[in-house]
């Protein structure tokens, strides 16, 4: 059986278009394959007391890709949290962005690599219910009982001490208005004397003469009267 032209001609037509099928379905499944927004993840969490947020890409071609996050709030971009250039590894690759997040904070992640890929991971990144590092509880200001409250209060540092009363200066050092006696007179006011005592010692002297002589008198009067 001889081939004509003809059939030759169909075959190779047939053959071509089989093959440039074939091209178009390996360039999309290589597409596919070299970069996809699938192939990254997102994670927020601890390092430490720290909030860190990982990026993961496992592609297995090592397409570059650059990785951008920013915090959202109401769907729209606060701040731009920082940007980094991962090539993914068929194990993966991660990439940590530095960021003390709060918690139940949003985030958005975009990854572009030319001519592959230039989109958000979704869902954005919602942060844990629970922070990294808790507040310390301060600790409550105890209430005082009512026999506290009875107590005597302690005294504040700086208050003056009260001091006691001055007891009063005794009579002796009480300042009078009388004359100070003077330097003379000061044993005659201890022995109970005066200057007028000279005179009245005077005048008793004489009146004790005076009586002693009417009574010599008298009894010699008497005693002539009975020698009679």
């Amino acid at each position: 059986m001889s081939i004509t032209r003809r059939t030759v001609a169909r075959s190779a037509r047939i053959l071509g278009v089989a093959t440039a099928t074939a091209a178009i379905a390996l360039g999309a499944s290589g597409n596919a394959l070299a970069c996809n927004i699938n192939e990254f993840s997102a994670e927020a969490k601890c390092d430490g007391d720290k909030g860190v947020i990982t990026v993961t890409d496992v592609d297995p071609a090592g397409i570059p890709a650059t990785v951008s996050v920013f915090l959202e709030n109401n769907g729209a971009d606060v701040k731009k949290i920082g940007e980094q250039v991962v090539k993914g590894t068929r194990e993966g690759t991660t990439i940590t962005f530095a960021e003390d997040w709060q918690p139940n904070a949003e985030y958005r992640i975009h990854v572009k690599a030319a001519s592959y890929v230039d989109e958000d991971i979704t869902p954005n990144l919602t942060t844990p219910s629970t922070a990294c590092k808790t507040e310390d509880t301060p600790t409550p200001t105890p209430t005082p009982t009512p026999s506290d409250s009875a107590s005597t209060p302690a005294e504040e540092p700086g208050t003056p001490t009260p001091s006691a009363p001055e007891s009063p200066s005794p009579a002796g050092n009480v300042p009078s208005n009388a004359p100070s006696p003077a330097a003379g007179d000061s044993n005659l006011a201890e022995t109970g004397a005066n200057s007028n005592t000279p005179i009245i010692a005077g005048i008793a002297v004489a009146l004790v003469a005076l009586g002693g002589g009417a009574v010599f008198f008298g009894m010699r009067r008497r005693g002539a009267s009975n020698g009679r």
